[in-house]
């Protein structure tokens, strides 16, 4: 026998279980595995031994991986852990892989982000390291859009179309108003700013929002900020403006309305650098203010999904099992853009241990030189990515998704 075992992490996006179904159509067509299994809520599924026979339910329905494929969020479940070190807690790597062993597994397959990565990593290395046949491999996923070597994430694109659309809304609903007003909208974007910079597809024109653009790879000054709103509100009456969470000084102190924790992976937990704008505003011009935070709609929006993002996350998880029948380990699917007009992509592979624990930030030649918007040559590798819509089947008027009542189980 020959099996998989295939795990998501992290948080949620539109495009990760089109990864999922990727690796169940590729292997529908090679035969490669005999059974794929799912585990639930990520590598603690293993632990608990909690898992799906997916090759069964896409043996039993037809239509399974066509709606999986636009289902958003994960269909098997996530989970924040970080896996210890084997010097730290060597009976863990001994239990997981003793478990490969009993379930005949030849692949793990782990879809997430930078923390998912860093768990392939370890597994991979302890493999090499104690000679197992296993191949771990990792498929990308995430709306951050800041995993290295690869052109863009699956889940960015649906992501950064749901930010454009809902921006554009925005000023559509502020500028009806001839009062003055700002309307300031937060953004996901910790380490990286490139969902924020998603906002800027929403211009229909000249003068339409988002007016200002502040990213965190640029140092956020607040005089200099109130100067560039001040600009504007002496032109017009309206300004609406993005700004990432991870905003923050030369200094490196990030602007937040309050107090900053830390999570699991020791990443900070930013509060409110919207409403910090908001008050700001407030006390220097005394007109209306509003602060939005998108916080996690941008996630499991798949009514505004990417239909290129959909198709490339599908081709990831294909090209992952490509990569497990030629012996590969140790690596993170990931795509190379040949050229943007027309848009041509290939799938390819990158060393993990170059991946993971790192950031990839927004390239300073894709932002103007004053700070507070992006230029041409972002739009330019923005645009492609938002396109095509994939076909969501409804009922009662709402999105109809697979059911995750296994997660409950």
């Amino acid at each position: 026998m020959k099996n998989c075992i295939v795990a998501q992490s992290g948080g949620p996006t539109v495009a990760i279980n089109a990864s999922l179904a990727g690796i169940l159509e590729e292997n529908k067509r090679s035969g490669y595995f005999d059974t794929i299994y799912g585990a639930l809520n990520g590598i603690t599924g293993i632990f608990d031994k909690r898992f799906l026979n997916l090759s069964e339910l896409q043996n039993n329905d037809s239509e399974f991986t066509k709606k999986l494929t636009v289902t958003p969020a994960m269909f098997l479940g996530s989970c924040r852990y970080k896996l210890d070190t084997e010097g730290e807690n060597p009976e863990v790597y001994e239990k997981i892989f003793s478990l490969f062993r009993e379930m005949d597994i030849d692949s793990f397959f782990y879809i997430g982000g930078n923390d998912s990565m860093d768990t392939v990593l370890k597994l991979s290395n302890y493999a090499k390291r104690t000679g197992s046949s296993v191949k771990v491999l990792g498929i990308p996923k995430t709306i951050d859009n800041d995993l290295m070597h690869t052109d863009h994430t699956p889940g960015f694109g649906s992501a950064a179309k749901y930010i454009a659309a809902s921006v554009r809304e925005i000023w559509h609903d502020t500028m009806i108003y001839h009062v003055k007003s700002v309307t300031i909208v937060e953004i996901m974007g910790r380490d990286a700013g490139w969902l924020t910079a998603a906002s800027a597809l929403a211009r229909e024109g000249e003068g339409t929002a988002p007016h200002l653009i502040y990213l965190p790879e640029k140092a956020f000054s607040v005089p200099v900020f109130l100067k560039d709103l001040h600009h504007f509100l002496d032109k017009q009456d309206n300004v609406v403006i993005a700004v990432s969470e991870g905003i923050r000084d030369k200094n490196g102190k990030y602007l937040s309305a309050g107090v900053s924790t830390t999570d699991t992976f020791g990443h900070t937990q930013l509060s409110g650098a919207g409403k910090a704008l908001e008050l700001l505003v407030k006390e220097a011009f005394n007109i209306k203010v509003r602060s939005i935070e998108v916080n996690i709609l941008q996630r499991c929006a798949s009514h505004l999904a990417s239909a290129t993002d959909l198709k490339e996350a599908s081709q990831l998880g294909a090209h992952a099992v490509v990569c497990a029948s030629e012996g590969l380990s140790g690596h993170m699917m990931v795509i190379d853009r040949l050229r943007n007009d027309p848009y041509t992509t290939q799938m390819a592979v990158y060393p993990i241990e170059k991946i993971a624990n790192g950031v990839r930030s927004v390239p300073l030649s894709f932002i103007n030189d004053e700070g507070n918007d992006v230029t041409g040559e972002m739009l330019a590798y923005l645009n492609p990515l938002i396109e095509g819509e994939p076909e969501i089947i409804y009922k009662n008027g709402l999105p109809e998704y697979l059911h995750v009542d296994h997660l409950f189980r």
